[in-house]
């Protein structure tokens, strides 16, 4: 198993069979990156790291998308980010990290946050001691160079009372994501930490996505996210189908799929609160005869998930964590051995969000509004062969042009919203 220890940064390459390249605008010593603001951001070119996706073709399976996403994104003692870093690069993988803002802004400095409809400094999730925000920050940029998307979890994570994100309108979540923004973009000045080197990146450029607090609030935050040119929102649970847009717009709704859950009768989000709230209930145990039945059964659920799309209509499996050790770390455990297992599957591409929406947009529209009428679970009538049949020249020949590659409630029948 795969441990906190030190890990290698900035790799040069993913280990990917095939499926990664370092970007032309990889940060290199020759390459002078461009300071942002306080310098606590850099640009410094585009990305590493990326894959090369297959298209999209007439009369073929598409690809097999696996995103693996975590909210929060915190490098505390446990060091969870160093370990999922080094599992995608044993297999070749990406996945993204809605970073919480609050996570590189000190306590000591917490008059800085003014929160929607909550009092200057409050927060539901705690600050990070000085040690784990330098990790957070060490962590955060060596991910972005390995190829790793950074989304955004917001700040101070509302989920309960009349200041809720549920009540936010969305001139509220504005005033959120400026914050967040900021926090990221100036952690020198409030850290004061001018020995680590800048995230090699601009936050307003990269941030193109999003999970909100407790899945509540993204109707009120949608329009907001629209107009502010972001790509996705993950910010719900929903049935195991191809990804739609948001209200005509470029904005897709990419939501934590519902898969089945081994044990129950009902199906679970694909995130691993939602797992402990219908198992040991909404705080974890410190010990439970039950560990071992609940970890196969977190494993279980993200391989039925994953078997039912591979077999079925190979929607996107879309899948949300956290960096905490809940249960004695089951979760971690069976969130580790699904992208170990899931990187071997055939036709399988574990990517990040970004990476998922830009193949979607550079893909045929026709052929990717037939994905999207295809139900949980169930392939095209007449099998995949028949995929796009309306799209290919007369004569029926599947050599259609490359179309280009590219580098609320949630439904949930059990208990629980993810945290």
């Amino acid at each position: 198993m795969a441990t906190g220890a030190a890990f290698a940064s900035a790799m040069t390459g993913c280990g990917s069979p095939g499926t990664h390249a370092s970007g032309d605008g990889a940060p290199g010593p020759s390459q002078k990156a461009t300071p942002i603001g306080d310098g606590s951001t850099a640009y410094t070119g585009a990305q590493p790291n990326q894959p090369t996706l297959p298209p999209l073709r007439a009369g073929q399976a598409p690809p097999q998308f696996v995103v693996f996403s975590w909210d929060g994104g915190a490098e505390t003692d446990d060091h969870m980010l160093t370990r999922f870093r080094k599992v995608m690069h044993d297999v070749g993988g990406s996945m993204t990290i809605f970073l919480s803002g609050l996570y590189l802004l000190p306590q000591t400095k917490a008059d800085e946050y003014h929160p929607p409809r909550n009092k200057v400094g409050a927060s539901a999730i705690g600050y990070l001691t000085d040690a784990s925000i330098r990790r957070t920050i060490t962590g955060i940029r060596d991910a972005w160079l390995e190829g790793h998307e950074i989304g955004t979890h917001f700040n101070g994570h509302f989920c309960a009372g009349s200041g809720g994100v549920d009540n936010w309108s969305s001139a509220d979540w504005a005033s959120e994501i400026d914050q967040a923004i900021w926090m990221v973009t100036h952690w020198r000045t409030t850290t004061g930490y001018s020995d680590l080197p800048p995230l090699p990146f601009d936050y307003r450029r990269e941030l193109i996505g999003s999970r909100t607090p407790c899945l509540m609030g993204q109707k009120a935050l949608l329009p907001t996210a629209a107009k502010d040119g972001w790509r996705y929102d993950s910010s719900a649970g929903g049935p195991q189908m191809w990804p739609q847009r948001y209200d005509a717009t470029r904005l897709w709704l990419v939501p934590m799929s519902l898969v089945p859950f081994p044990g129950h009768t009902f199906q679970v989000i694909a995130m691993d609160y939602n797992y402990m709230a219908n198992q040991s209930g909404p705080k974890p145990l410190t010990e439970s005869p039950h560990f071992a039945t609940w970890r196969k059964e977190a494993f279980g659920a993200l391989t039925a998930g994953f078997d039912r799309a591979h077999e079925g209509n190979r929607a996107p499996l879309i899948i949300g964590n956290h960096f905490e050790t809940w249960n004695d770390g089951i979760y971690m455990d069976a969130v580790e051995e699904a992208m170990r297992a899931f990187a071997t599957k055939p036709d399988t591409h574990l990517v990040s969000f970004r990476q998922l929406v830009d193949w979607l947009d550079a893909q045929n529209p026709a052929l990717i509004h037939e994905l999207q009428s295809l139900p949980v679970g169930e392939a095209p009538a007449g099998g995949w062969a028949a995929f796009g049949a309306s799209t290919l020249p007369s004569g029926g020949s599947t050599s259609t042009p490359d179309p280009g590659t590219t580098g609320s409630d949630s439904g949930q029948p059990g208990k629980g919203l993810a945290e």
